[in-house]
């Protein structure tokens, strides 16, 4: 006796359900996805932030300033947004001794992204590509300005960010409240954004950030698409 065949009718059916679940399933797959990069890039601003604080230690309690490094490796404030250059370079060539594998330089969903080779973002130094910012050392001025880092110790920075009283920084109370380094934003309230980067974010609406005090924490930011 020959074997019962599957009618159109039953393998139509079967698809529609594979369809139905797919559809179900592969969002979920891309949410986990990109929480396992969220979670390596936390790892990675992790070690950014301790390899700064073993810098620290070794620097007599001294933030780098290296501005001379900064301008060499392409400072460019833009004219668009942001205004100064965060762009961490510098940074990945001084803390290269404290610092074992480079590739914790560039967080895997922002290299991945429409941002991650726009020139706001990636910058080439002599050991490889950053894709991080590191806010408060942006700018090369001399002296430097009262928000920035260069050559001051993480109780200056304190101070300075207080009387600066910057809105949008606040008013930290310790070097636990100071934001280190960021993964790249682009917020779509600012005007100065351009149009294609407005509302652009890596991390479900929000970012990863490293403090002062080496701690490390994801924030949502209303400004981002989620």
């Amino acid at each position: 006796m020959r074997p019962r065949a599957f009618t159109l009718i039953e393998l139509l059916v079967v698809i529609a359900i594979i369809a139905i679940l797919a559809a179900i399933l592969f969002p979920v797959f891309a949410r986990a996805k990109e929480a396992a990069k969220k979670s390596k890039c936390l790892s990675n601003l992790d070690q950014l932030g301790l390899a700064f604080d073993m810098y620290l230690n070794d620097a007599d309690d001294h933030c780098p300033d290296r501005r001379d490094l900064k301008v060499s490796l392409g400072y460019k404030p833009w004219t668009t947004w942001p205004t100064s250059d965060p762009r961490a370079g510098w940074a990945a060539v001084i803390l290269q001794p404290y610092i074992k594998n480079q590739g914790v330089w560039s967080c895997d969903s922002v290299e991945g992204s429409s941002m991650g080779s726009v020139i706001q973002v990636l910058q080439d130094t002599p050991v490889g590509p950053t894709r991080y910012w590191f806010w408060r050392f942006d700018r090369p001025d001399d002296p430097e300005p009262l928000d920035d880092f260069w050559g001051k110790t993480p109780d200056q920075c304190v101070t300075d960010l207080d009387t600066e009283n910057n809105p949008m920084l606040g008013q930290p109370t310790g070097i636990s409240d100071v934001e280190l380094a960021v993964d790249p934003y682009f917020p779509a309230t600012n005007p100065l954004v351009p149009p294609p980067l407005k509302g652009i974010s890596v991390h479900f609406g929000g970012r990863n950030r490293v403090f002062m005090d080496s701690h490390v924490k994801w924030m949502r930011d209303i400004r981002l698409k989620a």
